[in-house]
């Protein structure tokens, strides 16, 4: 996606306006505004050139943000974040980007117009309605008096005159926008009081100071005035509350070092962030903060990642362990070889995704932005009927107008445009702050949405990594003794399972001996000699023939094998040592995520490769609802095609393996801990690594979407109140009417209204269970259903194929999830579908179906 900054857009009409050009263009595949960061994202083959000429033509500005340099102009708020702003050169221009510009000019002006317009209030309010005392000349001479607030209201218009400009050159364009709205109202304002003023000339001319006086009472200058000072309040307070939606990606900005010290020629010298070179050697001393992405090659120390993750407690660092830009050293003095520099280090990829979601749109904005387009001219065409209307029935010129220029001010398309993209901005900014990474707008939307979650098991409900469970030694046998011979074995062996050994040896101190002749015999296990003994150590078949196993250990072993764990024998001189249980245990945090899904409303599915013993067990630990089984690596992408016709399905994963599941799911959830690849195919991206940031992620979604309606529903129900009123629709029954002030402050105070709402998500406990919902089941998830078919004869992955083929062939079969494995099909049905059709199919293939659940 390349990005632009656009200037010179005021309204929800005028980012419609743009995104509308920009689209006509041959090559743009996507285009969305933000209004709220003045940026604008587009995806296709056309040129810069192009894009910039078309909202040029629009009658805006707009220029391109490079990638990798210092370029990239701010917007009208400072809100714009380009993606040079992310690169090594480029993080103290992001930030001096990142300055609200907008905020101190409007003081300025408002300050300046709230000085003559307190003077003109004097004269028009304070004198002619309070009697206050003015200087004899204006009191005695009527026309001074008018051309004194003539002048005055000029020059309010002239500080003002940003709205004129926008204004008119939008109505030039035919695209007016709200500027467009506020110029006609204070300049209709304008014209007919020195209508006024020069009919109450002629009327003293004549010496009919009765008329003279009567047309004083038709004056509007103090109107006109106020109405654009009272806007300017509204965009000053707007401008403030938008700049405190891009607080979170201000804060990461400022977590960027600025410089890095480097070892060159043996030596030790500081430079610049943008001079670090990929491989290069640098060191952080204790309470220095890290200056690259790297890797610890010397030395070990505690750093505290919770910049990036949110997480307080400090992680344990030692060689060989990455560590990333802008976190901080606390503990020891480590030496580190740079592995990313620049736009590449894991900072400056969370800023470009916060950046790039801005700059994207959601999908209910388009309903706001389809009546942006024609409110303006809506707007327009309702004040001159509310004008010709009150003409026709006999009311002054006066009146009339008042309430047209009352329809003018008190329209107001910004809040329709701002509703979606301040909560957007703010949700994307808090979930950044908890290491929760929605990478468009689209995902932050969607998130609440989801129905199933399938959860895949290893590294993501598990640790991924096998640790040792259990032990348990033969009579006779100290722990210490089986996990001394385990540890002698293990030490030569590769096996993913030695490892784990190996790591509680460590933990108990054991001391390591050495083994020799040692033997691999893969599938059944290890041999070798250790003070003249024989050891040996493998599954329950292998060890059956170095040592005799009691019966009371074979029942040992089967509960292990139960609870989703792997046993290990060990025998040393003939006779067996005990048991080791090893196996991928189930992250802390687990069982509570499932727990918190499930409150949610959401099926909680657990995907693995596993037998389906070992899966169920662990199923159960964790609490799932359903265990889909022997997965092969390449068939998730099609159980979550299967689960998609239950609901929206969301896919938690970290591997290689996940990325096309992720990928085909409605919103794909990475580990951060996980591959590269894994992110990269995600929608959303949880950089701690915890799976009870899935929930939490849902959560925020929830919240935001919540935030939006209620910001829409403000938005609608303001102009659908406000309008009839300012038109003057109750003034025959009830007398009520709108003076024009009062329009222009409801206007300003519109805005600022839906930007505050969308500031209360900075408060949001997005791990607080007690406002949890359960969603309503669509239609879909009901009419769904499945059946587990236990099958005998299938070998290989041939026969595999066959049965799947066949089950999918039927009519009202969605899909078939088989293994030759676990001797199972589960089929899921979008139709009716009898047990004996299914059985009749697969046994037709020479296969024999034992049972249908």
């Amino acid at each position: 996606m390349d990005q632009y900054t656009v200037t010179g857009m005021s309204c929800a009409a005028c980012s419609a306006r743009v995104e509308k050009a920009v689209s006509k263009l041959d090559g743009v595949s996507s285009c969305s505004v933000s209004l709220l960061t003045n940026s604008m994202g587009v995806e296709g083959t056309v040129s810069p050139e192009a894009v910039i000429a078309a909202v040029e033509q629009a009658g805006y500005g707009a220029s391109k943000r490079e990638r990798g340099g210092t370029g990239g102009a701010a917007g009208q708020n400072g809100t714009g974040v380009g993606k040079a702003a992310v690169g090594a050169g480029g993080m103290a221009a992001a930030e001096d980007m990142l300055k609200d510009r907008e905020t101190p000019l409007l003081r300025q002006r408002l300050y300046a117009s709230l000085g003559f317009l307190t003077v003109l209030m004097y004269f028009s309010m304070g004198h002619m309605m309070w009697g206050w005392p003015v200087p004899e000349f204006f009191a005695e001479n009527h026309m001074a008096m008018g051309l004194l607030q003539l002048h005055l209201t000029a020059i309010v218009m002239i500080i003002n005159q940003k709205f004129f400009i926008s204004g008119f050159k939008s109505l030039w364009h035919r695209a007016p926008n709200m500027d467009t709205l506020v110029a006609l109202g204070s300049g209709a304002s304008l014209v007919y009081s020195s209508y006024a003023l020069f009919a109450m000339s002629d009327a003293q001319m004549r010496g009919d100071m009765a008329g003279a006086m009567a047309y004083m009472h038709e004056f509007y200058f103090e109107s006109a005035a106020m109405i654009l000072t009272l806007i300017t309040v509204g965009k000053m307070l707007e401008a403030r509350s938008k700049g405190r939606t891009t607080d979170a990606l201000k804060s990461l900005m400022k977590l960027a070092p600025k410089t890095a010290t480097v070892v060159r020629d043996e030596e030790e010298m500081v430079v610049s962030i943008d001079q670090v070179q990929k491989d290069d050697i640098f060191v952080v001393r204790p309470g220095e903060n890290i200056p690259v992405d790297g890797v610890v090659i010397e030395g070990s120390s505690a750093v505290n990642e919770s910049a990036l993750t949110g997480e307080s407690i400090p992680v344990d660092k030692e060689v060989g362990d990455s560590v990333s830009a802008a976190t901080v050293n606390q503990s020891g003095f480590i030496r580190c070889r740079a592995t990313r520099v620049g736009e590449d280090t894991t900072l400056s990829q969370i800023i470009q995704m916060v950046s790039d979601a801005a700059a994207t749109k959601a999908p209910i904005a388009k309903v706001a932005d389809k009546v942006s387009g024609v409110f303006v001219p809506a707007v327009i065409a309702i004040a001159v009927v509310t004008i010709l209307g009150w003409l026709l029935v006999g009311e002054s010129a006066g009146f009339a107008l008042a309430r047209g220029i009352s329809v003018l001010v008190i329209s107001c398309p910004c809040a329709l445009g701002l509703a979606t993209p301040v909560a957007i901005m703010v949700g994307n900014g808090m979930g950044a702050k908890n290491g929760i990474m929605f990478k468009t707008a689209v995902s932050l939307e969607e998130a609440g949405k989801m129905e199933v979650v399938a959860l895949d098991k290893t590294g993501t409900i598990t640790s991924g990594e096998p640790r040792v469970t259990d032990l348990i030694p033969v009579e006779g046998t100290r722990e210490e003794e089986l996990l001394t011979t385990a540890y002698a074995l293990e030490r030569k062996s590769e096996h993913p399972l030695a490892r784990a050994v190996l790591e509680e040896a460590k933990k108990r101190k054991i001391e390591a001996r050495e083994v020799f002749g040692f033997q691999a015999l893969p599938g059944n296990g290890l041999s070798g000699t250790l003070d003249g003994e024989v050891v040996s150590g493998g599954n329950l078949t292998f060890i059956s023939t170095q040592a005799k196993v009691s019966e009371n250990m074979k029942n040992q072993a089967e509960r292990l094998a139960g609870e989703g764990k792997t046993p290990l024998f060990f025998s040393q001189g003939g006779v067996l040592k005990g048991i080791i249980a090893v196996a991928d245990v189930i992250k802390e945090d687990s069982p509570q995520a499932v727990r918190e899904l499930q409150n949610m409303g959401i099926h909680v599915v657990m995907l693995t490769g596993d037998n389906e013993r070992t899966a169920k067990a662990i199923g159960a630990q964790a609490g799932v609802d359903e265990v889909i089984a022997g997965v092969l690596p390449d068939g998730k992408e099609s159980v979550i095609r299967s689960l998609k016709q239950r609901g929206k399905v969301a896919m938690v994963g970290d591997g290689i393996n996940d990325a096309p599941a992720l990928t085909r799911a409605d919103i794909g959830i990475a580990i951060g801990a996980g591959t590269d690849i894994a992110i990269d195919a995600a929608d959303v991206v949880l950089m701690k690594s915890r799976l009870s940031d899935v929930p939490a992620a849902i959560r925020l979604s929830r919240a935001t979407l919540k935030n939006i309606h209620e910001n829409l529903f403000w938005a609608f129900f303001y102009n659908a109140v406000g309008i009839p009123l300012a038109a003057g629709i109750w003034y025959p029954i009830f007398g009520w009417k709108l003076n024009p002030m009062f329009g222009a402050a409801a206007m300003s105070l519109s805005s600022f209204c839906v930007v505050t709402n969308a500031l209360r998500l900075n408060w949001f406990n997005m791990h607080d269970t007690k406002r949890d919902k359960k969603i309503k089941k669509s239609k879909k998830e009901e009419s769904v259903m499945e059946r587990t078919m236990k099958i005998e004869g299938m070998m290989c992955g041939h026969c595999e194929a066959r049965v799947k083929k066949c089950l999918e062939a039927l009519e009202g079969v969605s899909a078939a999830v088989v293994s030759h494995e676990t001797g199972t099909a589960v089929v899921t049905l979008g139709g009716t579908v009898s047990d004996e059709m299914l059985k009749k199919v697969v046994e037709d293939q020479d296969y024999k179906v034992v049972s249908i659940q």
